[in-house]
């Protein structure tokens, strides 16, 4: 499994544009993800490359109050933003792969990698998730992706991070997740949903400001980036906003009890 780290300050700086403007992810996922717990104590819950706290904010309505919930991200300002939303949550700094090397063995009922498992060292962390998980426990990959395959404005968005951005592919997650989770843990459930989000032209180049892929492209071609986003959301965009398809994906790998 290749994977391609990012710095530890890749999204230092960027967490409070990020927060505000990213997608969130159908609340469905995450309810599906509870459903296939057993009923048992109260669960451990670790949310990996958690960010500000994104998918937190669809999984913890769902858990009973008396989970012991942990997110571990490596950018500090994402952590500090986190913990605001979340001060409940037990914030750790370093990769996932680190964190889950602490865990003792069969002490973790729920893993969560929402839009990081791309940027682990993916054998690590299923080494280490397959160690961890307690029996019947759950590690769950979901990811949003816009969907270029629909044309129109995503499409031409990914034309433009693909001519900027110096070595960005919109293919970057086109992996097989099911199948490294099924070899990790011999079954995976895959669950999906299509659905659009709505953005002001000012909130969609906020949003593309707080990715890796344009802060590469800012940094090879400068505010011409920026000009190219407005441009393109100016030949889409319908009452000065843009609609955005995505297609959330969620793998569900339950450890046998």
């Amino acid at each position: 499994m290749s994977h391609v780290p990012p710095s530890d300050a890749s999204f230092d700086g960027l967490a409070d544009n990020y927060d505000r403007t990213r997608p969130r992810y159908p609340s469905a996922l995450f309810q599906h993800l509870v459903g296939l717990l057993p009923e048992a104590g109260p669960p451990t819950v670790v949310d990996a490359g958690a960010g500000t706290g994104i998918a937190l904010e669809g999984v913890l309505p769902h858990l009973p109050a008396d989970a012991a919930v942990h997110a571990v991200d490596v950018s500090a300002d994402m952590i500090r933003l986190g913990r605001k939303k979340f001060p409940e949550v037990e914030w750790h700094e370093g990769t996932a792969e680190q964190y889950l090397s602490s865990c003792a063995p069969g002490s973790v009922h729920v893993l969560v990698a929402a839009q990081s498992y791309q940027w682990m060292d993916r054998a690590a962390y299923l080494r280490e998730a397959a160690r961890c998980l307690a029996p019947g426990g759950v590690c769950m990959v979901i990811q949003n992706n816009r969907d270029h395959a629909a044309g129109g404005f995503a499409a031409e968005y990914e034309d433009l991070l693909e001519e900027l951005s110096p070595g960005y592919s919109r293919f970057y997650r086109s992996f097989d997740i099911a199948d490294e989770l099924g070899a990790a843990f011999s079954h995976t459930e895959r669950r999906a949903a299509e659905w659009h989000q709505s953005l002001t032209v000012e909130e969609f180049v906020t949003m593309s400001s707080s990715s890796t892929q344009a802060q590469r492209a800012v940094a090879a071609v400068g505010p011409v980036f920026y000009a190219r986003v407005r441009d393109l959301c100016a030949r889409h965009a319908k009452g000065g906003s843009v609609e955005i398809p995505y297609l959330s994906e969620a793998f569900y790998a339950v450890r046998p009890s």
